[in-house]
């Protein structure tokens, strides 16, 4: 049902979800992650079976409920249609982590190739010849004016896409940048009985953080760890993927931990907008179209580049030839 209301922070569908996903044959061992998408229809989540420690991207499947949560509409695994098919694509060109390490490096090169276009490009003299195109010209001039138009009014963004990019492919440099991502808790606080409804766990986060809207809740299989509340505060620029959790022990409803983006300084602020400039969700359609614009430069570039490098290499003709052909009487 399409027009059913969003759940928010005390439905109770989410409890109703978790059981028909825990019922539905899934390894109880692994974790739910249940999106509030702030729109009714289906509800979204992420199943995320056990596997060994330190993998960064475990495998998933992506499972749509009801809007009551009370059936399964769609399993598939995550790569398995489309979208997250070229979302991996883009950011791991399909080779796990590897493909991340050559994309992220990639990345680095073509920053250091912008940077030395843009000096080799600047004008030591007039701007307007600097930022002119010469149609009349000859090919070779054609296609260097192309390339340096093409730089000159793209740079800016593309420095900008490309180095979120890097940031978000190579968690080594993220590191280096604004130091190590706070740890969340291993563990909750211990206990025993069975885990406290997530809709009580809820309620406790949002007295915690009373003025952040509600985005994720992930629901471990493990009762010994805390659910974790994923959450947008004010400040927050990027509204699916927020930077704030409040984590809560699953058999005492007690909140173990915090971590809001806004008490982690001007590090965590600024770490705050890289994914949303990175794929421009921070001014909205407009600037997502802009996005997309320019992430075809490099294309240009690179095409241009290729094309007037060939011309410039291009092997003359030999001078015995060109004599041979002026020495032939003109016709008639």
């Amino acid at each position: 049902d399409a027009a059913a209301p969003a759940p928010g922070w005390g439905a109770p569908v989410w409890d109703r979800a978790l059981a028909t996903g825990r019922a539905a044959g899934f390894d109880p061992a692994g974790k739910w992650s249940f999106e509030a998408t702030g729109e009714g229809g289906a509800i979204p989540a992420r199943y995320y079976p056990p596997s060994a420690p330190g993998i960064r991207h475990p495998p998933r499947l992506m499972v749509w409920f009801a809007p009551d949560g009370r059936r399964i509409v769609r399993v598939t695994p995550w790569g398995g249609y489309l979208m997250s098919w070229l979302y991996e694509l883009h950011m791991q060109l399909l080779a796990g982590e590897v493909g991340g390490q050559v994309v992220g490096w990639s990345g680095v090169a073509m920053l250091v190739l912008l940077a030395t276009g843009m000096v080799a490009w600047w004008p030591r003299g007039s701007w307007g010849k600097a930022l002119a195109y010469k149609r009349s010209a000859v090919p070779i001039r054609r296609l260097h004016d192309l390339h340096k138009l093409t730089g000159v009014g793209a740079g800016l963004l593309l420095a900008i896409v490309t180095a979120t990019g890097v940031i978000l492919a190579l968690p080594v440099v993220k590191e280096a940048l604004f130091g190590p991502a706070p740890a969340p808790p291993a563990r909750g606080q211990g206990g025993s009985g069975p885990p406290v409804p997530l809709v009580r766990a809820l309620a406790v986060a949002r007295a915690a953080v009373p003025d952040a809207r509600l985005v994720f809740v992930d629901a471990p299989g493990n009762a010994n760890q805390p659910y974790r509340v994923r959450v947008q505060v004010p400040g927050d620029p990027h509204r699916r993927f927020p930077g704030s959790y409040v984590f809560v022990d699953q058999r005492s409803a007690r909140v173990v931990a915090v971590q809001d983006m806004r008490s982690g300084g001007i590090s965590s602020a600024i770490n705050a907008w890289v994914r949303p400039l990175h794929d421009g969700s921070v001014g909205g359609m407009p600037v997502r179209i802009l996005a997309v614009l320019v992430g075809i430069a490099p294309a240009m570039l690179f095409v241009t580049g290729l094309l007037r490098w060939r011309i410039r290499t291009r092997p003359a003709r030999p001078a015995r030839r060109l004599r041979r052909r002026s020495r032939r009487p003109a016709p008639g």
